[in-house]
């Protein structure tokens, strides 16, 4: 038997193939569906089930197209009654995969109908595929479907994890959440374990009782992406095969024609030079798919700016898997905007060093980072907006006639703040480097050596 992880970085997802005696089986794709058959390929195997643990609410599944492309059956909760052809997974109902058996074992928590899918081989549990349930270190969370719910699910998430707890030791536990989903109620680490492992270090099987469990899930929840919220319609009513991608350069006079979201993928650092008014500062890296789709209005036409060794086609690919599909073209750099003449905006940088020793006493310091990293430090005085509420508005108390400082971890966030405040009149500098945390760890250096 073997299993192959296929990671989605972006997403903080795994999906699946396990192929035993020439038979396959896909637990939870996304919509490009061409790497999995690229991977049962070079396996040799049949794909014989597609599974889905859940109705998904942090991209749109590629489920429904890999089974429609390759004959497989595709399994779902029988609670979560899709809108499509499928087959219900009953709890504890086995499902023959001839040299393989499936037995849905159901455990709601992360979403209502959530179910788990436990392999056997000759009759012995092998591997565990635990969705948003049980995972490495951590538990799927519970508030997804909204608070008024999460009460509820954190209960039920209590019995689920303790049910495959219950499972022999040596069994593999494959989640699909890991490092990286908002869909982590805390902190899950690497990919894959066993369940053996999992009761020996796993904290969300050390808690006494069901009550202390469902605080302990329910405390220091990080908000999570505002495009959410479209995921799971998308895949109870049938999510639709990934479009064809074609993503085309384009000239500055092409924008001129379109009402589309310009979004600079480029390096902070060349957005900071120069950009074109009004545009996104989202630099492609691991993230990009998480904050694009937060910050964006759902499914806008876009444009990027990209840079020299930028593929936009990749990223038109992670964005469609959270169903935005307009994308419209790309701008190769900036050097044909700036040759015909058009404006150009830029912000200041500087280092966490620069910061103490240029900026006034009583600067405007704008810290972007999420509630549960102000564990990591404050800057006394700083104010702190979470990046995404900075759509909604931006402080009254932030004087435009000042620079606003912007600090998070990386710069990264800071560099995207930097683009909404520019759009709304301020002065940003982005604190990049160590960003903030060098900015508070200098600051306590220094105060130490003064003492």
């Amino acid at each position: 038997m073997q299993v192959t992880t296929i990671r989605t970085p972006g997403l903080g997802d795994s999906t699946y193939i396990l192929s035993h005696e020439g038979r396959a089986l896909v637990v939870d794709p996304q919509r490009d569906s061409d790497r999995f058959l690229s991977v049962l390929a070079d396996h040799d195997a049949e794909l014989r089930f597609v599974l889905e643990t859940h109705l998904h609410n942090d991209y749109v599944s590629g489920g429904r197209d890999l089974a429609a492309r390759t004959g497989a059956e595709l399994v779902l909760p029988a609670a979560a009654a899709p809108a499509f052809r499928h087959t219900p997974a009953f709890h504890m109902e086995d499902l023959d995969g001839g040299p393989l058996t499936i037995r849905p074992i159901h455990t709601p928590g992360h979403t209502p109908e959530h179910t788990s899918y436990l392999v056997l081989v000759e009759g012995r549990p092998v591997a565990l595929f635990s969705g948003g349930s049980l995972l490495v270190g951590a538990a799927g969370r519970p508030d997804l479907l909204g608070p008024e719910r999460a009460d509820t699910l954190a209960r039920l998430q209590y019995r689920s994890v303790h049910r495959l707890a219950a499972l022999p030791d040596d069994v593999g536990l494959y989640p699909t959440h890991g490092a990286g989903s908002f869909c982590t109620a805390t902190v899950a680490a690497v990919t894959t374990s066993t369940i053996g492992d999992e009761k020996a270090t796993n904290p969300v099987l050390a808690y006494p009782d069901e009550d202390s469990f469902v605080e302990g899930q329910l405390s220091g929840l990080v908000p999570y992406p505002s495009y959410y919220r479209y995921m799971g319609p998308a895949n109870l009513y049938g999510p639709e095969p990934l479009p064809e991608i074609d993503v085309p350069e384009l000239t500055p006079s092409d924008l001129d024609t379109l009402d589309a979201e310009i979004v600079d993928v480029r390096p902070k650092a060349d957005y900071a030079a120069g950009h074109i008014p009004g545009a996104w500062g989202i630099e492609a890296n691991e993230d990009f798919t998480t904050w694009a789709g937060w910050l964006l209005p759902y499914d806008a036409e876009i444009v990027f700016v990209v840079g020299d060794d930028q593929d936009p086609r990749e990223l038109a690919v992670d964005l469609a898997r959270i169903g935005f599909e307009r994308v419209r073209g790309a701008l190769r750099g900036m050097d044909a905007w700036i040759a015909e003449g058009r404006p150009v905006e830029s912000h200041r940088t500087m280092t966490a060093r620069e910061f103490l020793d240029e900026a006034e006493p009583d600067a405007q310091v704008l810290d972007v980072r999420a509630p549960n990293e102000l564990d990591m430090g404050v800057l006394e005085g700083a104010r702190h907006i979470f990046l995404p509420e900075l759509l909604e508005e931006i402080p009254d108390d932030l004087d435009p006639e000042r620079p606003v400082y912007i600090g998070c971890t990386t710069g990264h966030r800071a560099s995207a703040a930097a683009g909404l405040l520019l759009r709304a009149g301020y002065e940003p500098v982005v604190l990049v480097g160590a960003s903030l945390l060098g900015v508070i760890m200098l600051q306590a250096q220094r105060a130490t050596a003064d003492a």
